[in-house]
């Protein structure tokens, strides 16, 4: 039976003498509209379908000067005329608005009831995926990354492109733990149809754990979902990137084991729009989940494992003091970074002992491309020495075990750690640091885990044997009487905080001409601020220094500054500003180092990026980087903003 939600007939009545007109008819013309205007059958209209009374029309009666703004149980709207589906029994609200010459303006939410549940509307292929069916319910986790499907947590789209059910295309995936909370991979939510449409989700952090329980609708039209009293799981610390976490958020991906939900980033949160990825996968695919058989990736060193580990002579390379060993992913990204002595002893497990740790060494001395001797020393007593090999992966195979205490510490117990080899007696180079010459000071050995997917890995520094040079002296012969110029083709990139300085998603082909993918940082403008700069470093003395030359604000603009180099931190001192794209697009990459953490903000990074480093500038240009964004600072994530210069012809 047609159901119409009635308000009095001497309201409608005395509505229609003041007006001079009927609703359909209705127009407030040059009145502004109040609250109190927008009630049922005077604005707008609630009707239930005489055939099927669960299907739900909401019809604006305003004057199409008026954009309808819809709130109801699937979302939000802004068509004149809405089509809703409510499978289940319940009283549900409405909430009518206009937007007017002064803004949005909303009348009082109204309700209206469904008498029965009609099965009909949740036998959708889309009800099943999200909760198991009718009678059942599913439970959805974060995705770590490790599941075959996305990459991590959480993927950025861009609001100028498609985004929309099955039709998108992320712009950056960063991978596991962007959202900076490890506690997320023990949160999940789940989605029921028990007598019902229920949701329930438990969001885990450092402090416990925050829980809600609501009700849920998918509009499968318009392929969104809709969460009544409760929020969509995702990162606590995130929460204030949005003010909507709940109504008409984006269906992307929903399959038997993935589930992909947009919600857009709201200025609110200092950032500009952009959608926010949350990836999720089903727990029940999770717990069961058995990757593929596939080799080890071969985390990227520099060069190849035979020049790091040995030269034509003699190279000894000796266990860290600082940080003598840590944990690490098969990617070779360290679990743990300790910090220092400290950040071991105040663990209360990890053992630290710098006498052994001084006592352990490896001597490598090379044969051939592939094959050398080794010594290898240790706190336990003799040494061991033999012949290795090293294969295009980067595993030393010693031919032997080696296995000795680096370090033992009492915390009330005794804790032991050990170099050991694996049960192959190998050592694979999971991850290397270069000076600004390109030349490997640091290396990391690692033992493959038989029973995860990590090594325990040993971090050696280089002791004797591997010559010494005059490292400022270095730099300015790599720097003095040479001109540089912003990369118009490989602009700018984002990688991690010293010393590794990890990631980065853009590439040579990125900029150049295409205005278009990237236009929030590059566009014609900009590259013509960029085509006009650059930086002549020259030597006053023995003080180096730097001109600027750029176009600004479209006139000539130079400046002199100084130059002090940190050949230890690899950090260049500029006194003055470097190019200043105001009035761009980019107007907001900065001149300085303004969120630093040396305690400068004239500190630039040299960054090895993309193979480049101070031997081979000539060729491949060098980096300068500045703190981007600082967990120290308040930002969500710790990131470098690095900018290519190449040689000037």
């Amino acid at each position: 039976m047609k159901k119409l939600i009635k308000r009095s007939a001497g309201l409608l009545l005395l509505a229609m003498a003041v007006f001079g007109c009927s609703p359909e008819d209705f127009d407030l013309g040059a009145v502004d509209v109040k609250p109190e205007d927008l009630v049922p059958g005077l604005a707008f209209t609630i009707e239930h379908d005489s055939e099927n009374p669960n299907i739900v029309y909401l019809t604006s009666l305003m004057d199409k000067r008026y954009t309808p703004l819809w709130e109801h149980p699937q979302g939000r709207s802004q068509d004149a005329r809405v089509t809703l589906r409510i499978p289940f029994e319940g009283i549900y609200e409405v909430r009518f608005g206009v937007q007017t010459r002064g803004g949005a303006v909303y009348g009082e939410p109204v309700t209206f009831t469904i008498d029965e549940f009609y099965a009909g509307f949740v036998e959708h292929e889309l009800w099943t995926l999200l909760t198991g069916g009718i009678g059942q319910s599913k439970t959805w986790i974060h995705d770590n990354g490790q599941y075959g499907l996305a990459s991590g947590e959480l993927d950025y789209a861009d609001p100028s492109t498609t985004v929309e059910w099955n039709n998108f295309t992320p712009n950056w995936s960063p991978g596991r733990g962007h959202t900076g909370d490890p506690n997320i991979w023990e949160s999940s939510m789940t989605f029921s149809l028990k007598d019902g449409a229920f949701y329930n989700v438990t969001n885990k952090t450092a402090d416990g754990a925050v829980e809600q329980s609501g009700t849920f609708m998918l509009d499968m039209d318009n392929h969104t979902l809709t969460i009544t009293g409760a929020d969509l799981m995702h990162t606590q610390g995130w929460h204030n990137k949005t003010t909507n976490w709940s109504r008409g958020l984006k269906l992307l991906t929903l399959t038997e084991n993935q589930l992909r939900v947009a919600v857009l980033r709201e200025e609110i949160s200092g950032e500009s729009e952009w959608w926010l990825i949350w990836n999720f996968v089903a727990k029940e695919y999770a717990d069961n989940y058995v990757p593929e058989e596939r080799p080890d990736p071969v985390p990227p060193i520099d060069g190849n494992g035979q020049d790091v580990i040995s030269t034509t002579r003699t190279k000894t390379w000796v266990l860290s003091p600082e940080t003598p060993y840590d944990w690490a992913d098969l990617e070779g990204n360290l679990l743990n970074n300790f910090s220092g002595p400290e950040a071991y002893l105040s663990s209360e497990w990890a053992a630290y002992n710098l006498d052994m740790i001084n006592a352990t060494k490896l001597t490598f001395s090379a044969l051939s491309a592939t094959t050398g001797r080794f010594v290898f020393t240790s706190y336990d007593g003799e040494p061991v020495e033999g012949e290795y090999t090293v294969d295009q992966n980067n595993d030393i195979d010693f031919g032997q075990p080696l296995n000795a205490v680096i370090s033992e510490s009492d915390f009330g117990w005794i804790s032991t750690m050990r170099l050991g080899t694996s049960a192959e007696n190998k050592l694979r180079i999971v991850k290397t640091k270069a000076d600004a010459f390109g030349n490997v000071t640091d290396m990391w050995l690692g033992q493959r885990s038989a029973e995860k997917e990590e090594y325990m890995v040993f971090h050696f520094v280089i002791g004797s044997g591997g010559g010494s040079t005059d490292p400022l002296q270095g730099w300015k012969s790599a720097l003095a009487g040479k001109t540089f110029k912003p990369d118009v083709n490989w602009f700018v990139d984002w990688v991690g905080f010293p010393p590794g300085f990890e990631g980065g998603w853009t590439s040579a082909s990125t900029f150049g001409n295409d205005f278009t993918s990237n236009s929030w940082v590059w566009d014609a403008n900009v590259r013509a601020v960029a085509e006009s700069a650059s930086l002549r470093f020259f030597m006053a003395g023995d003080q180096m220094k730097v001109e600027l030359i750029q176009t600004k604000a479209g006139q000539p603009h130079s400046a002199v500054g100084s130059v002090n180099i940190d050949t230890e931190n690899n950090i260049l001192n500029i006194d003055i500003p470097l190019v200043d794209y105001a009035g761009t697009v980019a107007g907001w990459l900065g001149t300085t180092n303004d969120k630093s953490i040396t305690g400068s903000t004239n500190d630039w990074y040299f960054v090895p990026h993309g193979g480049s480093n101070l031997s081979n500038i000539a060729t491949n240009g060098f980096w300068l980087g500045r703190v981007a964004n600082s967990t120290a600072a308040g930002d969500d994530n710790d990131e470098i903003l690095i900018f290519h210069y190449v040689l000037v012809n």
